[in-house]
């Protein structure tokens, strides 16, 4: 494990149960939903930053923000 887990943090059984019985594809829906829902609240933040800019502007700081990502 790279980031190790708190001990609330946790899965419990039951949620190993149910999440090994879950297909990869939905398994991951809620990384791809994570992943756009940051996008738009980094989107929020740009625009708070820069009120003057178009909405294409604020797309590719997102866009740019996001390429340029690192964990």
């Amino acid at each position: 494990m790279l980031f190790p887990m708190l001990p609330d943090e946790q899965l419990s059984p039951e949620q190993v149960r149910i999440f090994r019985g879950m297909s990869g594809q939905r398994r991951l829906q809620p990384a791809e939903q994570l992943y756009w829902s940051a996008r738009e609240i980094k989107g929020a933040a740009v625009r708070l930053q820069h009120p003057e800019w178009s909405e294409r502007e604020v797309d590719e700081e997102v866009r740019r923000i996001f390429l340029h990502a690192r964990t």
